[in-house]
């Protein structure tokens, strides 16, 4: 398939700023793929759709507050830091985007907060925007992280949300229940999910399973070539354990419903699959490009958001969907004025 099949026209007033008052309460988009039958429902809803025994696959991942603003030493220039991981924990060294990133040389002090209570140096050029900074911090490392994320804005992709982070994006930006933190962007499926929900779920008896993504910002990048075949997606780290793959393998071998949370579950679960379908356990790395014509093999439900136009998210929901249907299911959500991104409202594929 090519790039350009993946545009379509998105209202700028659809892609929602902030998110709903109440985390279950936004909108969902019930697509059915046997029957193209589309219903218009509430996110709490979703209850509905599962039944006991089935399994719900969570992302676990935890986002940390990963923008630093700080100021470059002698000509006091603002620039902005993206952290992206921590290489050295010992040596303070982490990867990181800076922006401008031209001003930026190795050598440079940039200083953070009030009082410069953060120095860092810059001590490697890795790509034209990225660098390699020690932190120069005298304290301890729990110290040194506490001043990290005291400072750091939650990461929300401002070029989407079309403005800056406020308090609030702290709690929303992250799924209730992350646990392992490594993410620069949330495992935005997730964010529907409220306790209240998850408990009403479990009560129902609908099995839960976690893995781990932390989901890069190669979840943003454009892809410019018109060939997919051609693109290359970002390497993402992931876990699979023994115990979601026991929970999952159980449910499939039952034919009981097995639903993906989002796409970066989507990924993580085809990442690692048997001949005959069913989920290995593993832990490493995944570079995995889902695009149509693509078989799913695990899973046979997705929650996800609406997606933006040309997104290699948007073409891992056309996989798993159905190209066509998928695309006048988007057609609808824009005429029922729906709302897109991050912060938007959720589909559910069965």
């Amino acid at each position: 398939m090519k790039l350009s099949q993946f545009k379509y026209n998105l209202p700028k007033d659809l892609i929602a700023k902030f998110p709903v008052e109440n985390r279950d309460e936004s909108r969902l988009m019930v697509l059915n793929r046997k029957t193209g039958k589309i219903e218009h429902r509430i996110f709490k809803d979703i209850i509905e759709y599962l039944n006991e025994h089935d399994v719900l696959v969570f992302n676990n991942t935890k986002v940390f507050p990963a923008r630093l603003y700080g100021n470059k030493e002698k000509t006091g220039a603002e620039i902005e830091v993206f952290l992206l991981r921590e290489l050295n924990r010992e040596q303070r060294l982490w990867d990181v985007l800076v922006d401008p990133a031209r001003k930026i040389r190795i050598g440079n002090k940039l200083y953070f907060g009030e009082d410069d209570v953060l120095v860092a140096e810059v001590i490697d050029n890795t790509t034209s925007r990225g660098r390699t900074l020690r932190f120069l911090f005298d304290g301890s490392y729990e110290e040194f992280k506490e001043t990290l994320y005291r400072l750091g804005e939650m990461p929300v992709p401002k070029h989407i949300l079309q403005r800056e982070a406020v308090p609030e994006d702290r709690e929303r930006y992250q799924t209730v229940y992350a646990k392992h933190e490594g993410a620069v962007a949330a495992p935005t499926a997730g964010l529907h999910f409220s306790k209240h929900l998850l408990k009403r779920l479990e009560i129902k008896g609908i099995n839960f399973a976690e893995i781990t993504l932390h989901v890069g910002l190669g979840n943003f990048r454009t892809v410019d070539v018109e060939d997919l075949t051609k693109h290359k997606m970002d390497s993402e780290q992931i876990w699979i354990g023994d115990d979601a793959a026991n929970i999952i393998n159980k449910a499939k071998r039952e034919q009981h419903n097995v639903c993906a949370v989002g796409t970066t579950v989507l990924r993580t679960l085809e990442s690692s699959v048997t001949t005959d379908g069913f989920l290995k356990p593993y832990s490493g790395w995944t570079n995995k490009f889902i695009f149509p014509p693509y078989e799913v093999a695990v899973p046979n439900m997705l929650v996800t958001n609406f997606h933006l136009p040309l997104s290699t998210l948007l073409m891992m929901v056309c996989a798993f969907g159905g190209f066509d249907q998928v695309m006048d299911a988007y057609k609808v959500a824009i005429k029922e004025k729906y709302r897109f991104g991050t912060y938007g409202d959720a589909m559910l594929i069965i």
